[in-house]
């Protein structure tokens, strides 16, 4: 159940939109910069099988869509996770600054945290928050 004050939570809801931007915007730019077939072909550079840049540009750009809409944030912050640790893996090796050559993980570390304060702290103000058809698919825990 959600308390009047957290649905008024304004910080909750910019930590929300922020993230949501991020991986909307990174999941476009797969799709319409670096095209599919190149974003499959840099995942198969770091050894990683073409199914995980499908599933990667899937969770961006529906995860994304669904943070602006604040529809089930916990659960979809949650699942960006495995998107956001393989990222921040990803540019392990180049150092700490984005700003290095082959961008640096204090970037996607940023979205690992925002993440888990999304995942902790629900929607926030001007949120679906749910769908009722889905609604009982959703431990009540995640429907926030």
């Amino acid at each position: 159940m959600t308390s009047p004050e957290q649905s008024l939570n304004y910080g909750a809801t910019i930590t929300r939109l922020s993230l949501g931007m991020v991986l909307l915007a990174h999941g476009l730019l797969k799709v319409f910069v670096f095209t599919i077939p190149g974003t499959v072909g840099f995942f198969a550079s770091l050894g990683l099988p073409a199914i995980v840049a499908y599933l990667t540009i899937f969770g961006e750009i529906v995860g994304g869509a669904a943070l602006i809409a604040g529809l089930y944030s916990r659960l979809t912050a949650l699942l960006s996770l495995p998107i956001l640790l393989g990222a921040t893996w990803t540019h392990a090796g180049n150092g700490w600054l984005f700003s290095n050559e082959g961008g640096g993980w204090e970037f996607p570390l940023l979205l690992v945290v925002l993440a888990i304060a999304v995942a902790v702290q629900g929607s926030g103000a001007f949120a679906v928050k749910k769908v009722p058809i889905l609604n009982n698919l959703i431990p009540e825990a995640l429907r926030a």
